[in-house]
């Protein structure tokens, strides 16, 4: 059952993340001897654990997240005098207690991506590396802009000779924002202006584009047309009736369009060229009804292996990528050109989770990868019950030279935790929302 599977993957990674930043926790404050009463995976009531010296190890009945409960973490504490509680110790000291979890994330994202690249590094074909259209859907902003299949976009903005990365990173970070394109079309270049919509159910930037690249059979459902005509996966999809497929999005026109007429497809397999005569069935198979063969196409991808310092290169380079696009993405909702719908919730996740481990452990580790940095950075903005809300109460009092009156921080973590549960229901609606048709 999917739904399982998915709460299943969620656990797994959940849990991974959850143990290290906890882990960050505890390695601190024992370096600093600081008495650490509980290490909980898990909120609530306890289930089971052990006890080793003064600490508690217990998984709790609540998976969804996890505690390091240090003595004398709160004023009035019986343990607050003793000189081995958490507000006994220098100020320096708690910042970097608090640090330490965020900063086990990112450490775990790092060695994640930089252990996957030295087996399996995703890299698209030379050929493709640049931004060329291989789509344009009707109607659509790229198309009220002049654009067309074949155009490259030499440049974007302040950017020069994007990459499709780039290009997709300005769309969806720039919905009713004018984007500036330069053009190349048949050895002549242009300008013209973009302006991506925002798209109500995922809440980014949409511009109806879509890269050109070589497109391959990335699965075949069973029993479809396709499969039984002898396709396989990995197979290159060249044309479909004499048509180049440039787009997984054209093949699936040309099918749609065919009214159940056989179609003739040119593939390549293990570098020769081969055709099949395929016959498209009327399916439901996601609730839109249609004319369909049964493939899934993707963008052919190289599989490499880096060196260890390549790949521990790679690995800084695509996480501070991905950590820049998380700022850019909450400059975007906080300026109101990006929808808060772009948030994805604890069922988003799950789904995610079971899509990426269908796909295969290579897809799964880069999603560990991908969330880990994410909840580093969550856990470091300056909100009251993170991390990063305690780190700025810290440097306030350590810029102040004196505590903040307890009275004050008592009304701050309470609005603290009201505004985080706030977005833990808005984060769980949203997730609904997103499932439900329409």
């Amino acid at each position: 059952m999917p739904f399982l599977e998915n709460l299943w993957w969620l656990i797994v990674l959940i849990g991974v993340m959850i143990l290290v930043h906890e882990l960050g926790h505890y390695l601190a404050a024992r370096y600093f001897d600081v008495r650490i009463e509980v290490f909980s995976f898990g909120f609530g009531p306890r289930l089971i654990g052990f006890r080793r010296g003064e600490t508690d190890f217990r998984l709790s009945l609540i998976l969804f997240g996890g505690y390091v409960k240090m003595a004398g973490e709160q004023p009035g504490e019986e343990s607050v005098n003793d000189p081995r509680a958490f507000l006994a110790k220098p100020r320096w000291q708690r910042f970097i207690i608090a640090l330490a979890g965020p900063a086990m994330n990112v450490a775990l994202a790092v060695a994640l991506l930089t252990g996957l690249f030295t087996v399996h590094y995703q890299q698209p074909p030379e050929s493709v590396k640049q931004a060329v259209i291989g789509h344009v859907f009707p109607d659509s902003p790229a198309a009220k802009a002049g654009l067309r299949e074949g155009d490259r976009i030499v440049k974007i903005d302040e950017i020069e000779q994007p990459t499709w990365e780039d290009v997709i990173l300005k769309e969806v970070a720039s919905a009713n924002r004018p984007l500036i394109l330069k053009v190349e079309r048949q050895g002549q270049t242009f300008w013209t202006t973009l302006t991506p919509v925002l798209e109500e159910r995922t809440g980014l930037g949409y511009a109806g584009w879509a890269e050109q690249g070589e497109i391959q059979i990335a699965n075949l459902t069973p029993g479809m047309p396709a499969e039984k005509a002898g396709l396989r996966r990995g197979d290159v999809l060249l044309s479909v009736d004499g048509q180049p497929i440039r787009s997984r999005y054209r093949l699936s026109e040309i099918i749609r369009a065919s009214g159940g007429k056989p179609v003739t497809i040119e593939y390549l397999r293990d570098g020769r060229r081969h055709t099949v005569v395929v016959h498209p069935v009327y399916a439901n198979l996601d609730g839109t009804p249609r004319w369909m063969i049964g493939v899934e196409p993707s963008h052919r991808l190289v599989i490499t292996r880096l060196s260890l310092p390549e790949a521990f290169r790679e690995s800084l380079r695509e996480n501070a990528k991905h950590a820049t696009l998380i700022f850019r993405f909450l400059r975007g909702i906080i300026e109101r050109r990006l929808s808060p719908r772009s948030i994805e919730g604890p069922i988003g996740i799950a789904r995610l989770s079971g899509e990426a481990a269908r796909e295969g452990w290579a897809s799964f580790i880069f999603l560990m990868a991908v969330v880990s940095l994410n909840l580093a950075v969550f856990n470091l903005l300056p909100i009251p019950i993170l991390d990063g809300g305690v780190m700025l109460v810290l440097l306030v009092e350590m810029a102040m030279q004196r505590e903040l009156n307890q009275a004050v921080k008592e009304m701050v973590f309470k609005l603290g935790f009201v505004f985080l549960m706030a977005i833990v229901v808005f984060v769980l609606y949203n997730d609904i929302a997103k499932m439900l048709p329409g």
